[in-house]
Order: structure tokens, then C-alpha cells, then sequence
């Protein structure tokens, strides 16, 4: 399997530490297809959906990650998301010029949020904090550190055609679980930590990366490339791709919402509905027998049009 579009699971044996290696490719560029995103933009978007890639890597779940930036400066809305089967979607939204520089120069006054939608029912555990660090991964760290979780630390980068990311992650105590998918290796076992100061070394070694060596080598190269002096496990890729939930059905739902009469006044003044999906542009369109069918007996028949 390629490693575009792919995320890698690591352990750095008898040291407690484990890792991920990503590489988006075809669905990075879905994304920028979508909106014609500034230079600075398009930066940190790839870097926040590479982040989450990883983000939803290091936790087990059903439903869905989601990582929210909003603040008061030109770059004023970011949401990634990604799914429990490796879908990825993504935007922006801005306003003025928006600057190459750290982050409250470019977010203002922010606030990041991580919601994990478990898929069960509704459950949903949230964090909030404030948008913190000159970059994308310094304020992912930030958050971990912060909300008293495991030691981790990011390397983000992005550029008009891949964006990709590595995170390192202590286990904590002196024997701990490798969780690793039973899938991706039957024997990872368990993780003896004999190296005390592994956790620092690592981070040292990975902070000489380059940005163009995260988004041009594969995993393996990559990975012998910073820690060739290190005993290694790598596991076999996890394919991603773009993917969106957008649905007649969700848009129906959102109409149901405004209620009869707002939905018959829209339609009297612009002869249909049409609900345009932010992340991947996908229309739908309501006309006046489709609105009366949703308040006549709450059915959901496909629409006259679906246009993308």
C-alpha cells in the first residue's frame, strides 16, 4: 500500500514510546478543490487535518473527532473532522488578509476545541482551551499538557499538494499497553520502558525534522531517517480518504427546523430551497412539493436535484 493518504503506528521498543507517522495526499487536495484558500489558510488547515488524523489515531472510538479553532483575527473559523473508518474532512473560513505568522496573529484571540462524538447515543467528551503556541502542533501539545493527558508532542506541515504530521506520545508507567489495534499486530504486547530518558531523546531527534521531509518521504524512510539508533516497530498503514456525512436527509432535517411557515416563505420568495454543504459543496434542492412531502408526513423522498 502507497503511503499517501495513509497513517503509519509506531513503537520505540524498552522505551514507553509510541507514535504516528501521516501522509494525506488525494483528500488534502479534495479539500483545497473546494475553496480558493490563501497561502497562510492553506497552511494551517493542512496542518489541523493532519493533526486530527493523528488525534483520532490515538484514541478508540465509533463516531467521529472533531478539531475547532475560532477567534477574533482574520482567520476566524477552522473545523476538521475525522471519522472512526479514516474519512477526513475539512475548512475555513476567513476575512481580510491573512498573515504568515504565529497564531495570535492569525487566529486573534482564540479558543481551540476537541469534541469526541463516540458514536453511542450522543455521547460526546469535549475540550476547551485557549488557542496557545506559534504553531499548530506547539498548541495541540499545549492542550495535552494542560488537560493532564499523556506527554505528546506534534510536527506539522503543509504545502498545495500533501500535508502530513508526526506525534510521539509517552505511555505512562513502567509497563504499559502498546495500544495498538489487535489488528494491526496480533503480538505488540506489552511495552517495557528500561530507558528513562527515552521520552526526552525522541523528541529531541524528531524536532530535527524538516518540513520537506515530512511531506516527501514515506514513513519507513522517515522514521530510520530520525531514529535509526532506535529498535523500531512499524505496523501496516491505515488507508484514509476525504469523506463527507452531508445527506438529502440531513438537509431535510435542517428545513424540518426552520419550520413550515419560514420554509413556505423562502419558497415564495425564491421559488426553492437549496442548502449548499460548506465542506464539500454538495446542493440540494427543495421545491414546493418536496417542502409540502417533509411537512405533510415527515417522509424524506430523494430530491428533485441534488447538484455538486
Amino acid at each position: 500500500m502507497s503511503d499517501r493518504d495513509a497513517l503509519h503506528r509506531f513503537i520505540i521498543d524498552d522505551t514507553g514510546v509510541r507514535g504516528e507517522v501521516v501522509r494525506l495526499d488525494a483528500s488534502w487536495r479534495e479539500v483545497l478543490n473546494r475553496a480558493d484558500y490563501p497561502a497562510a489558510v492553506r497552511a494551517v488547515l493542512g496542518e489541523a487535518m493532519a493533526a486530527t488524523a493523528l488525534l483520532a489515531a490515538t484514541i478508540k472510538f465509533d463516531g467521529r473527532i472533531i478539531l475547532q479553532a475560532s477567534g477574533d483575527g482574520p482567520l476566524h473559523l477552522l473545523v476538521v473532522q475525522a471519522n472512526a473508518d479514516g474519512g477526513l474532512r475539512a475548512l475555513a473560513r476567513w476575512k481580510d488578509e491573512v498573515p504568515n505568522a504565529p497564531l495570535a496573529e492569525i487566529f486573534g484571540d482564540a479558543r481551540m476545541t476537541i469534541t469526541v462524538d463516540t458514536g453511542r447515543d450522543g455521547e460526546q467528551y469535549q475540550g476547551v482551551v485557549e488557542l496557545r503556541g506559534d504553531s499548530l502542533g506547539a498548541a495541540i501539545g499545549g492542550y495535552f499538557a494542560r488537560s493532564e493527558q499523556l506527554p505528546t508532542r506534534l510536527w506539522l506541515a503543509a504545502d498545495d499538494q500533501f500535508a502530513a504530521g508526526l506525534l510521539l506520545q509517552r505511555l505512562p508507567g513502567a509497563a504499559c499497553d502498546a495500544d495498538v489495534d489487535a489488528d494491526a499486530d496480533a503480538d505488540a504486547g506489552t511495552v517495557r520502558i528500561t530507558d528513562a530518558d527515552a521520552w526526552d531523546r525522541s523528541c529531541v531527534l524528531a524536532d530535527t525534522v524538516a518540513d520537506d521531509e515530512l511531506l516527501g518521504l514515506g514513513a519507513e524512510e522517515l522514521l530510520r531517517r530520525l531514529f535509526h539508533q532506535e529498535r523500531l516497530r512499524l505496523f501496516e498503514p491505515e488507508p484514509l480518504h476525504f469523506s463527507c456525512a452531508c445527506s438529502h436527509e440531513r438537509s431535510a432535517g435542517l428545513i424540518r427546523q426552520l419550520g413550515e411557515i419560514e420554509a413556505r416563505d423562502i419558497l415564495a420568495e425564491q421559488g426553492d430551497i437549496s442548502i449548499t454543504c460548506e465542506f464539500c459543496s454538495a446542493r440540494y434542492r427543495f421545491d414546493a412539493v418536496d417542502v409540502a412531502r417533509l411537512f405533510a408526513d415527515g417522509s424524506s423522498d430523494a430530491p428533485h436535484d441534488t447538484l455538486h
